[in-house]
């Protein structure tokens, strides 16, 4: 039986007649298919908002953020950063939880729409190619974050608050004390 649940629906696993594998790749977009699945939402006048991350060991203040973001637009799609990538601007360590397997977390939240991904390390190309109506950040990236340029050009920022002590660097540090204990 083919799977007939689409990211929009929103459909519950147990409900659904997919494979996990399925039901997660419905909401992923190929980099190579990004303006032609942009072009489809645009065509039906949905607004797009955008969040990008590494978003490795996925917590709660990931979680928080991620919400946020898909109540300021139609479409959530969330652009993470490749292995390379986070290896490039967070640490020769890093990513801990490799990209396939940060997909199809990202895949599982009901308020996530698609899941793309990039190789450089900040998402301004794949904001370009995009053109969010808005796209949102973390509030410690300030109105003058990196992508704040190019987001103008197409829609408007939209800052989140971090909560406090979820940070992934922040994590993995109460780890490495943790083990000391």
């Amino acid at each position: 039986m083919r799977c007939s649940a689409s990211p929009s629906q929103k459909v519950a696993m147990k409900k659904s007649n997919c494979s996990w594998q399925e039901y997660s790749q419905k909401k992923v977009i190929n980099p190579e298919k990004l303006e032609e699945t942009v072009a489809k939402l645009r065509a039906k006048d949905l607004t797009i908002v955008t969040l990008n991350g590494s978003f490795d060991l996925l917590h709660a203040g990931h979680l928080y953020i991620l919400f946020e973001a898909s109540r300021v637009a139609d479409v959530l799609i969330v652009a993470v950063n490749s292995d390379r990538s986070v290896k490039a601007y967070k640490s020769p360590h890093r990513p801990i939880i490799s990209l396939p397997y940060r997909i199809e977390l990202l895949t599982a939240l009901a308020f996530v729409d698609y899941v793309t991904w990039f190789d450089e390390t900040n998402p301004i190309r794949t904001l370009e190619r995009i053109k969010p109506d808005v796209h949102v950040n973390g509030a410690e990236y300030g109105e003058n974050c990196i992508e704040s340029a190019v987001v103008r050009k197409y829609g408007r920022l939209h800052l989140v608050d971090r909560i406090g002590g979820l940070a992934t660097s922040e994590i993995i540090q109460t780890i490495r004390e943790k083990k000391e204990i």
